[in-house]
């Protein structure tokens, strides 16, 4: 949890026992991380505070002079709905509890109650507040139709609508603590949307990005954890982990679904009780960071399987948001093209090439199976060898064929009528490339009659008399 950040708005501790208030705060603060308590021991300053706003949760004591708590509650209750009030109270009666909570209180607890059973109280408030908040966001964004900081995502080229809606959701939940779990396909771009995601949090710290694929769990706790002196043979100095790197920014942990079943366990640890042990030792250290993770894999189906734990799983998935592959936004190939041309000339020192019209036809036909990432090795191959005004189709047709090419067909014979009984005449054969050229062009006559090395007139003449 993010120091003075979690949660996004302030909890008023009402309570007329200054020592009481202090504990509580301590309490708060030392086993959730909670900093933003705001305190006060004069119940008649209640509504004043109220008005200033910032105020989302109310933890109000019953038994106090001037103003009692139910009264309060109910004036709570009555002028600020959107307020959450949990009942702390001194007395252990079942009649004060129900009262209090038909007249709205979200909770009810008695002093002598276990801490954990508090400070749980008050996560499950702040949970549902923070909801209550981020589905208000949502109806927002989608009533308006635009982003609000559309700069956040100024990394990801598209003016697909799938993607714009996907933009608006990680806009309302930027700012909550809980994790975000990022799915999609590989080269779709999900650490340009969890770089989105970090800048819109408003967090002062740094985006930390670590790939746990192939990490076994030993690596992945002195990763993300660090070491202290003397952990282990070699441990001659202290490791800070990625943890504290990431401390009041975001943890971006690419990969998940490839994590091992006892470093899942340690994440989910990490995530549940908000604390780490770096490895040698015995000291626990606050997690302070926004985590972001983001997987190619089907969790749920390995969930099913036993692979992936199963209350890991829905910890990740409070939040979460699925990339589309390019294949079915292939309307943003024209505009990824463009994009890429240009950052391709810039690395490369070059002026940025005309595509040729038909380029960005032809790319649609397929598939892309790397998706973004495909698209853009295949400009940057493109450029790289680029020498007149008007970019060549042949490095594309060549990556996209190849690409295409079942793995272990053997290599094809060199005389491609090897195989026939009966030779074809001239005019069959001319007919068999013609349409063979067609097929690979997508339909394209002007991208088959380069593919067959002759002018389009010709290909078009040619077309006329097959058609006869």
């Amino acid at each position: 949890m993010t120091e003075n950040r979690y949660p996004p708005f302030g909890i008023l501790l009402v309570d007329d026992e200054p020592a009481w208030l202090r504990s509580l705060s301590l309490t708060l603060e030392s086993s959730a991380g909670i900093t933003n308590t705001i305190l006060c021991q004069d119940s008649r300053d209640v509504p004043a505070l109220l008005e200033g706003g910032g105020i989302g949760l109310v933890l109000l004591d019953l038994t106090m002079p001037h103003l009692s708590g139910e009264e309060l509650l109910k004036q709570i209750a009555e002028r600020h709905p959107e307020v959450a009030v949990i009942v702390i109270s001194g007395l252990n009666q079942v009649e004060t509890a129900v009262r209090c909570m038909k007249a709205g209180a979200f909770d009810y607890f008695v002093k002598t109650d276990e801490e954990d059973r508090l400070v749980g109280g008050v996560l499950r408030a702040v949970r549902m507040l923070e909801l209550q908040r981020e589905n208000r966001e949502m109806s927002s964004r989608l009533v308006s139709g635009g982003l609000r900081h559309p700069e956040a995502f100024a990394g990801i080229v598209t003016a697909d609508r799938g993607m714009l809606s996907l933009f608006a959701y990680i806009e309302a939940v930027a700012v909550s603590p809980q994790p975000l779990l990022i799915t999609g396909e590989s080269g779709v771009g999900k650490e340009l949307l969890a770089r989105a995601a970090h800048t819109l949090s408003g967090c002062k710290g740094q985006l930390v990005a670590v790939n746990v694929a192939g990490l076994d769990d030993t690596v992945f706790a002195d990763t993300l954890f660090g070491h202290v002196r003397g952990a282990f043979t070699g441990a001659e100095t202290v490791r800070r982990g990625m943890v504290e790197e990431a401390a009041n920014g975001t943890l971006f942990l690419d990969e998940i679904g490839d994590l091992g079943i006892p470093s899942q366990v340690k994440l989910l640890r990490l995530l549940q009780e908000g604390e780490y042990f770096p490895l040698g030792s015995d000291q626990p250290r606050r997690l302070r960071a926004r985590v972001i993770v983001a997987t190619h894999r089907n969790l749920a189906a390995r969930e099913a399987a036993g692979e992936f734990r199963r209350d890991l799983y829905y910890r990740l998935r409070t939040h979460q948001v699925h990339m589309p592959p390019l294949r079915e936004r292939k309307g943003d190939i024209p505009l990824l093209l463009d994009h890429f041309l240009a950052e391709a000339a810039r690395t490369l020192g070059k002026k940025k090439p005309t595509p040729p019209p038909e380029l960005a036809q032809h790319l649609a036909t397929y598939n892309f199976p790397g998706n973004v990432r495909e698209l853009k090795s295949m400009v940057f191959d493109a450029v790289s060898v680029h020498r007149d005004r008007m970019l060549s189709m042949e490095s594309f047709v060549r990556a996209i064929g190849s690409a295409e090419e079942p793995a272990g067909t053997p290599p094809p014979t060199l005389n491609p009528f090897a195989g026939f009984d009966k030779l074809p005449t001239f005019t069959d054969a001319a007919e068999f490339l013609v349409e063979e050229a067609l097929n690979r062009a997508g339909g394209n006559q002007t991208l088959a009659a380069r593919l067959l090395g002759i002018s389009q007139p010709a290909l078009s003449k040619r077309l006329k008399m097959m058609r006869k």
